[in-house]
């Protein structure tokens, strides 16, 4: 645990579920606080006033992800920011991984349905995520992107994003849905054209934040389809006619966001930065090995890669001859609180995350092997 850290949360021992959502920081829930209350006593410098944590916010995301304000917008989630991506693609074909969550499939989806770019399905092997040689295979001479998730939500699988951009070359879009991963692991955003996140997981940031950063390939390439009246050169002149979209990544603004969000955002933002990804990752593997080794020794069947180079913060296991629902009643048990799917469980601790947690894991884990052994 990152115990300086630890202290800005107040989340249960046993809560293991941030791959679903993480929950905000005392410093977030605050800034929030102080938002709605301003807002409440409204005079006429409040809105202003107010509106200036997105550019806080905008500024801090940039900052993390290793771009600058012009190269960055905020969102009010992951998947507007997906839809931007795969409608401001023209034409040609989008390499994305059948089996990645739904919100890194629907856009392409709808995409090839209005006519613009077409998705092709890689296959990855169980577990392996998508890996250069996989996107190797399959590059052919109409492939204009690769879309794909940093780290992979099924088994926490780490993408290598150096070397997809190194195969896919310089002149096919990468597109990343950092969900799984951004603020909870070091990894080369440079490489991406497209980084999109929402900040209610790993962040920490609660519902409704988010934001992409856009290389230059990226604005110049992507059409700015879903451009809205924020998004366009002088947007605050209303003078009745079309303004052209914006020369930086504004252009996929559509409407102004919540200040209200923005100030629990940029909290949270401030607050990795003030302890460091690099640091916060540390902390999530050593929770996230243990995790490991206690299901293993307790009979429990690791799904996540065992190479902790290329695994996250997520820990997928079954326990052989036990059904996910019964063994998650065990964990809820012991006050543990997983992911649960029809076939497996999911364990993802964070930073702050005590050693105690692995402890609860263990004794739920070794009643359910003690009630088999007794049935």
């Amino acid at each position: 645990m990152l115990t300086p850290y630890a202290a800005h949360f107040d989340a249960p021992a046993g809560y293991l579920d941030f791959a679903r959502f993480g929950p905000p920081s005392r410093d977030a829930v605050a800034a929030t606080a102080r938002a709605v209350e301003a807002s409440a006593r409204a005079t006429h410098t409040t809105v202003d006033e107010l509106m200036r944590a997105e550019e806080t916010a905008r500024d801090a995301a940039a900052r993390l992800a290793g771009a600058d304000a012009a190269h960055t917008v905020l969102l009010p989630n992951a998947s507007t920011g997906l839809f931007h991506a795969a409608l401001g693609l023209r034409h040609g074909t989008v390499l994305a991984p059948r089996g990645d969550f739904p919100s890194n499939q629907y856009p392409w989806r709808r995409a090839a349905e209005l006519g613009r770019a077409v998705p092709r399905w890689l296959e990855p092997a169980p577990g392996g995520g998508v890996t250069p040689d996989l996107v190797r295979a399959a590059l052919t001479d109409d492939v204009v992107a690769l879309s794909v998730s940093a780290v992979d939500f099924r088994t926490g699988f780490k993408a290598d994003l150096a070397a997809l951009r190194e195969v896919i070359g310089p002149d096919r879009l990468l597109v990343v849905d950092a969900i799984q991963a951004f603020g909870a692991a070091e990894l080369p955003w440079q490489a991406a054209d497209v980084v999109i996140a929402g900040g209610q997981k790993w962040l920490r940031a609660g519902w409704s934040t988010g934001f992409a950063t856009l290389s230059d390939r990226a604005l110049e390439s992507l059409q700015p389809v879903l451009t809205g009246w924020t998004g366009v050169a002088d947007a605050g002149v209303f003078d009745g006619v079309e303004h052209p979209p914006a020369p930086d990544a504004r252009r996929w603004s559509i409407t102004n966001l919540s200040p209200v969000t923005a100030a629990s955002f940029a909290a949270a933002l401030e607050l990795v930065e003030r302890y460091g990804v690099e640091a916060i990752e540390g902390a999530i593997g050593v929770r996230v090995a243990e995790l490991a080794d206690t299901v293993a020794k307790l009979g429990g069947r690791v799904l996540s890669p065992a190479d902790p180079a290329r695994r996250a913060g997520i820990l997928s296991f079954t326990v052989p001859g036990h059904d996910p629902a019964a063994v998650a009643r065990a964990l809820r048990g012991e006050g543990v609180t997983p992911t649960v799917r029809a076939d497996s469980l999911r364990l993802s601790p964070h930073a702050s995350t005590p050693a105690e947690a692995v402890e609860r894991v263990a004794a739920a884990l070794a009643s359910v092997q003690g009630a088999r052994r007794a049935g």
